[in-house]
């Protein structure tokens, strides 16, 4: 696949088959995105790769936190900003009713959005899931060097034929994932991700989100 192919293909899956995924093809993935940028050659990631009854043991567990009400626990950092306004807040705001427009969900019906948003912590039905890590001691530099790890780790997949979808919901169960993946405390969380074969029957995996046009956020001087 040309590199150009699996950017265009990349975008979030929320629906995957139950299809194992080969555990050697995700160690030769994970080894090859290691090349990514990484400012002074720090290398921060620390990638944890669940499968099996790991996976299940996990799954079973945030089953339980949700249906006694999922209440989010103590988090390390905020996802969005608290005060997130336009642009991204428009952004945001558009994607999920586009989300929910697909899986047929109105507005009103928050108990039905929630039942959706609970799939996250089933990991979409995908049969192998990934968390990152990093040293509490890092900054925002090292911070974009996860990015660019997860990035390249989401492009070689599609490489693979696989998918993936990228979680920082989880943040806001970072004890819990603790104690599944044994994080020692000068780590912190920063996200999972679900990774598998899409479901290419399902409506949410159609979504394919907008972009900005470059006129918002591109400059060019002296070209």
């Amino acid at each position: 696949m040309h590199i150009q192919e699996a950017v265009a293909s990349r975008h979030s899956i929320r629906a995957f088959l139950p299809t194992p995924v080969d555990g050697a093809t995700i160690r030769k993935v994970l080894e090859q995105a290691a090349r990514a940028p990484s400012g002074g050659n720090l290398q921060p990631w620390h990638i944890d790769v669940l499968a099996g009854d790991a996976l299940a043991s996990l799954k079973s567990r945030m089953r339980e936190r949700l249906a006694q009400g999922g209440e989010p626990e103590p988090t390390d950092y905020d996802v969005y900003p608290p005060a997130l306004r336009a642009p991204w807040r428009d952004r945001r705001f558009q994607v999920g009713e586009a989300m929910y427009a697909r899986l047929g969900i109105p507005r009103e019906d928050k108990a039905a959005r929630r039942r959706w948003f609970s799939r996250n912590f089933d990991f979409f039905g995908a049969p192998l899931a990934l968390f990152c890590s990093v040293d509490r001691t890092m900054g925002p530099p090292q911070w974009s060097d996860l990015g660019m790890y997860l990035q390249t780790v989401m492009l070689l997949l599609r490489a693979e034929g696989l998918d993936s979808c990228a979680q920082e919901c989880w943040a806001i169960y970072p004890a819990t994932v603790a104690g599944a993946i044994a994080l020692p405390p000068e780590r912190m969380l920063f996200c999972g991700m679900s990774i598998g074969h899409r479901d290419p029957a399902h409506p949410v995996n159609g979504l394919v989100s907008d972009r900005a046009p470059t006129s918002e956020w591109l400059t060019f001087r002296g070209l």
